[in-house]
């Protein structure tokens, strides 16, 4: 059995403003660091046996504050790295809610693609993937995985055994907690969007 700690990294300055995706140089606000930091501090009681992050800036230094904290090294993990939003990577929301192809993506998340980006079906295949492949390597846990929004919510649903397509009746704010525990038999989801503070 293996505890995995879902943490969706904190504030940026192009939150809410701007589709950030897998634009470099993103990095944590001033607010999004002391989110963090009380995060860090909720996880300090949990025996955390590592520390694994998307290779995005504001993943890596949301990682760095609970590694800091929990006095462990931060891994990279590939699989849990950003949606890609292709085209839309960078445009303010208005703009991406303006393009005619946003309404296919919104309304069937479980076939659609975004223009010159990913499925969320093929998120959801590599996040819980590499959180398989995590459990392989951490069999008692507990583990921190630092992600972002789109992808803790498809591991989410995965593990609910919701279709994609319910996507928004999640909800994984920034700075939040997510756990779930894998055994080889099943999933459980113990934790949705803890924001300590």
């Amino acid at each position: 059995m293996t505890i995995i700690h879902l943490l969706r990294h904190g504030e940026h300055m192009l939150l809410g403003r701007v589709l950030a995706g897998r634009m470099p140089g993103v990095g944590l606000s001033p607010q999004g660091r002391v989110q963090i930091e009380a995060c860090a501090d909720r996880l300090a009681g949990e025996r955390i046996e590592a520390i694994y992050s998307s290779p995005m800036q504001r993943t890596r230094e949301t990682a760095e504050i609970v590694g800091q904290r929990l006095h462990l090294p931060v891994r990279l993990c590939e699989g849990v790295v950003e949606l890609d939003f292709g085209d839309w990577t960078g445009m303010t929301f208005d703009m991406v809610r303006n393009d005619p192809r946003w309404e296919g993506w919104r309304d069937a998340r479980a076939i659609a693609r975004i223009p010159g980006g990913e499925t969320m079906r093929e998120v959801q295949h590599r996040a819980v993937g590499a959180l398989i492949d995590l459990c392989a390597a951490h069999p008692g846990g507990p583990v921190v995985v630092v992600s972002h929004g789109d992808v803790i919510r498809s591991v989410l649903l995965f593990a609910l055994g919701m279709p994609l397509d319910l996507y928004g009746r999640l909800e994984v704010g920034v700075a939040s907690l997510n756990t779930i525990q894998i055994e080889p038999a099943r999933l459980r989801v113990l934790r949705v969007n803890e924001r300590p503070r």
